[in-house]
């Protein structure tokens, strides 16, 4: 009996010490963003979440932008903070899924865009909600029966918009398979055909395209399209998808992640910038943001903390922001806006330009992969305190306040298809979507999300610990009994 004992205790101090360690290793190839980095991540969250109105973001003609809150979501998830804004903008976006990803309100129905589905499923794992039943719909579903299936050929896996006659053609595009990618990653099981699709995007030069349609309908792959143009921040969504599959066990995907990262650090400016393709080809916010965004997910620790020192000299501060002093933490779009702003403020036809940028950019300052957004403690949280004034869930009424308004992509605002919307029966490419930081304290999370894509090896080793340990105490009972 005592030689039980003494086993169960020896079993039950390497179980702590394993279960300890694991908690303690930090993810791989992770390093947390400087401090001064993280600092201008919590300013920008904060300006972001003071642009929200009633839970939404307003678009550029006014009305909600549902593709623009959610990008807000996520950059405020991105450091936890801002907690009563990400929750009741959550609970907005919960009510009106089908404004987003329909042409409902436009009344023409039947029409699912897929894009739009994929990065509710992603936004709602990102915000610590239910993706299974997000404002009603079970987003994992819904997205699961928009992927093509076998007869689709080489387009096996796409994420595709179910269309009608009035709808217009389908238009989803590899920041939409991103999305599929990573929310189906986050939510279960992730279809190996998903990630296939998404691999195949990428040329052998490393970069991926945004579009898998040509003029003469889809082509099989990144490498059979003549003259395919790499992008930049499509190669970041998809670096980051790629690398939360593989985390999920999908085959080909670290590798294609790995190709991925190197044919960015290609394209970095010696500034540590980065520009998109083109009307945003230019060096900008968004596409550096999104650029180091990935590149701190795959480990090029210098090229990432490059692009966030180029992020901070686009953000106004209180000492710098001159005539736009009052907007310190906004991050501009390029150096022009940046000077533009501190010449005469920034102005209220500008300032939709400024709210996408700085949604996405704060990404590169905040330095938490999209595959680990609301599942890490984020670094730039400070220490939360107690303040007894956040509602830990959002009452939000699920009636359409504002008619819909066409959601605009600009030449001069940020990089293409930013918020990923179907803001008009003639679709608009939607790409980015990511997260902002917030000087707020967090407070409870929305219910219920299970904590799936996490780093399991820890897990296994106390698993078969106790096993092991089961094992060997019932060989000793029966020794015992044999005694």
């Amino acid at each position: 009996m005592l030689l039980s004992r003494r086993l169960a205790t020896g079993l039950g101090a390497i179980v702590a010490t394993t279960v300890v360690a694991a908690a303690a290793v930090p993810l791989a190839g992770m390093a947390a963003p400087a401090p001064a980095d993280a600092a201008a991540a919590r300013d920008a969250t904060s300006w972001l979440a003071g642009e929200f109105t009633d839970g939404t973001m307003p678009g550029p003609f006014g009305g909600q932008d549902w593709g623009l809150t959610i990008d807000g979501i996520i950059a405020m998830s991105a450091t936890g903070g801002s907690a009563p804004t990400r929750q009741a903008a959550t609970g907005q976006v919960a009510a009106h899924v089908r404004s987003y990803n329909s042409y409902d309100d436009w009344g023409i129905e039947g029409f699912t865009d897929g894009g739009a589905t994929a990065k509710l499923l992603y936004v709602a794992s990102a915000a610590g909600a239910d993706p299974t039943d997000f404002g009603g719909y079970d987003l994992r579903a819904v997205t699961l029966s928009l992927l093509a299936g076998a007869d689709a050929g080489h387009q096996r896996g796409r994420i595709t918009s179910r269309t009608t006659a009035d709808s217009g053609p389908d238009a989803s595009n590899t920041f939409d398979q991103s999305f599929a990618v990573l929310g189906l990653a986050r939510s279960g099981d992730l279809p190996q055909d998903t990630v296939d699709f998404l691999v195949r995007q990428q040329c052998a030069a490393g970069g991926f395209r945004l579009y898998p349609d040509t003029a003469d309908g889809p082509s099989p792959s990144c490498d059979e399209q003549p003259g395919a143009t790499l992008d930049v921040d499509s190669t970041a969504m998809a670096v980051q998808a790629l690398l939360a599959a593989a985390d999920s066990g999908a085959t080909g995907a670290s590798d294609a992640a790995r190709r991925g990262a190197d044919w960015l650090v290609g394209q970095q400016h010696a500034d540590g910038t980065f520009g998109g393709s083109g009307p945003t080809t230019g060096a900008n916010s968004n596409s550096t943001g999104l650029a180091g965004q990935a590149l701190a997910a795959a480990g090029r620790d210098s090229q990432a903390a490059r692009a966030a020192n180029a992020l901070t000299q686009l953000q106004l501060t209180a000492a710098s922001g001159g005539a736009a002093a009052g907007d310190a933490g906004a991050i501009a779009y390029n150096a022009e806006s940046f000077t533009g702003a501190v010449s005469t403020g920034i102005a209220d036809t500008d300032r939709d330009q400024w709210r996408r940028a700085t949604a996405q950019a704060l990404l590169g300052l905040a330095q938490v992969p999209l595959g680990r957004i609301g599942l890490d403690l984020p670094p730039t949280s400070p220490t939360p305190t107690p303040t007894g004034t956040a509602t830990p869930t959002p009452t939000v009424s699920p009636t359409p306040t504002v008619a819909p308004t066409p959601t605009v992509t600009g030449t001069a605002g940020p990089s293409p298809s930013t918020t990923g919307s179907p803001a008009t029966p003639s679709p608009t490419v939607s790409p980015t979507g990511t997260a902002a930081p917030s000087t707020t304290p967090a407070a409870p999370a929305l219910p219920g999300l299970p904590t799936t894509g996490t780093a399991i090896i820890g897990y296994v080793l106390v698993a078969l610990l106790l096993i092991g340990g089961g094992v060997v105490l019932l060989v000793l009972g029966h020794r015992r009994r044999a005694q």
